[in-house]
């Protein structure tokens, strides 16, 4: 039996002392001592002994109190706000891995309960790319103590990423393992439908929390040896093959609604340049087909392009369409269900290409709903990117902003994943490791938000795949940046 012993800590919202969690852990007998922390206000009665009053429970405060008040091997930290069941097998099986591979820091799988209704709950793998400020290590963690006393020499005062500059330190130091298993049950859910996480960071009032996280992540990859400073090598635009200046690229698929929107909100753009629109049809079996195709007859400028197979995702057909040969200079996105926001986009973006001779250039945009009306939060533009730090804070965050437009010689020899979800990520990253990318902060493009969004209703299985392959996206750049040493500092 396993005589080694942990310190429980219980944020009291749902788990406080009457909880069942509570008194399983109580009666347990690897559990030492319960402490729970309360988000109590000042004027409220004093902490008790055993309880610990925070603001945010994600702050410094809290991890340096888990260090100072764990005498035991581990910490149990308890961070959800509605009840958690867990069986008497599961502290001993937490720690039974957390000893097998040494881990820092241990996680799990768990079930929901919604109703009468019990669901799994899976989570992923850390990843050594695994650098993002949202990573779901679910309602507990198991934390050695042996992590907590190497990071005291690093903490600081963080406001609210003490507990995401301990996981970095522990990706440095240690290792972070996942079980995957279920060891608790969690009843009800407390994550937001999938809209609402998706543009949280974009909060003006969580702008603090950005930049606060952006400089713990900055230092992280400072410590590995994968920071670049911001990259300044330029394009020399002068290339002279290309018939046409642009080129307007639609990858679509089944979206009989919107694509002729779409072609129309191309084809309307006002320039003293040559562009066409290079629609990418993935072999729709809806009316998209024969609605570009009435397109395509009446305008030459509309190319309509069927793959050959059916392999290809999203960024297959970006390839198609950049590796054309009647593709323009500069590569612009046009999503199938989206629309620029008036006719002098295209002009403008051609003109920041010339302007500031970049590789890329990264918009902004507007939400709106199907009828194009403007719904929270309205404008996107991503001002977490900045000049200075921006290629660094991109592998903290999962979305850079659109409509995104390329040089095509360069996005030529880089190549798009072929897959339907960060093929534009793994693009973005590979560009901002050596060139200079460009930012339009006001919006160029409307981003309809509708029932057939690609991102709309995910499953957690779908949202997980999302997940990981991004982390294995920042994993691969986070090793070529390694590699580059000196030359990326």
């Amino acid at each position: 039996m396993n005589n080694k012993k942990i310190t429980a800590f219980l944020y009291s919202t749902g788990n406080g002392q009457g909880s069942i969690l509570a008194r399983k852990l109580i009666a347990h007998e690897l559990v030492e001592k319960i402490i729970f922390l309360s988000n109590k206000n000042d004027k409220e009665i004093h902490a008790s002994p055993n309880e610990i009053l925070i603001k945010n429970i994600f702050s410094s405060l809290v991890v340096d109190e888990l260090l100072n008040r764990t005498k035991t091997d581990f910490a149990l930290f308890v961070f959800d706000k509605n009840q958690i069941e867990i069986n008497t097998q599961a502290i001993f099986r937490l720690i039974k891995i957390a000893e097998t591979y040494s881990a820092g820091i241990t996680f799990s799988d768990y079930k929901i309960l919604e109703g009468e209704i019990f669901k799994s709950n899976p989570l992923i793998d850390y990843q050594y790319g695994s650098v993002r400020d949202d990573f779901d290590f679910g309602s507990m963690v198991l934390i050695s103590t042996d992590l907590l006393r190497k990071y005291s020499n690093e903490l600081g005062e963080l406001t609210c990423s003490g507990f995401y500059s301990l996981v970095l330190f522990a990706s440095r130091n240690s290792v972070i393992k996942r079980i995957p298993e279920w060891l608790y049950l969690q009843k009800k859910s407390t994550d937001k439908i999938h809209f609402e996480k998706l543009f949280e960071y974009v909060d003006i009032s969580k702008k603090d929390i950005q930049i606060e996280r952006e400089k713990v992540v900055t230092d992280h990859l400072k410590k590995i040896g994968a920071f670049i400073s911001n990259p300044s090598k330029l394009i020399e635009i002068n290339e002279s093959s290309f018939k046409y200046e642009a080129s307007v690229i639609i990858p679509v698929k089944n979206r009989e609604a919107t694509i002729a929107d779409a072609i129309k909100s191309a084809l309307g753009q006002k320039t003293e340049f040559e562009f066409n629109v290079i629609v990418v049809d993935n072999h729709s079996d809806d009316k998209t087909s024969s609605i570009i195709k009435s397109f395509n007859k009446k305008d030459p400028r509309v190319i309509h392009i069927m793959p050959e197979n059916r392999t290809l995702e999203i960024g297959g057909c970006w390839n198609l369409a950049i590796n054309d040969e009647r593709c323009g200079k500069f590569s612009v996105q046009l999503d199938s269900d989206d629309l620029y926001l008036n006719d002098e986009t295209l002009k403008k973006i051609i003109s920041k290409f010339y302007q500031e001779k970049t590789a890329m250039l990264i918009g902004s945009y507007k939400l709106v709903d199907f009828q194009l009306n403007e719904i929270p939060p309205g404008i996107i533009n991503h001002t977490e990117w900045t000049d200075t730090n921006g290629s660094n804070n991109a592998l903290r965050i999962n979305g850079l902003g659109a409509p995104r437009a390329y040089y095509t010689p360069l996005i030529r020899q880089i190549q798009f994943p072929n897959v339907s979800y960060g093929e534009d990520y793994a693009v973005v990253l590979e560009i901002i490791r050596n060139y200079k990318i460009s930012r339009i902060f006001e919006p160029l493009y409307l981003c309809r938000r509708w029932h057939d969004n690609t991102d709309s209703q995910l499953s957690r299985e779908k949202e997980n795949e999302n997940n990981w392959y991004k982390d294995f996206i920042r994993t691969d750049e986070i090793l070529n940046r390694k590699k580059g040493g000196e030359g990326n500092k």
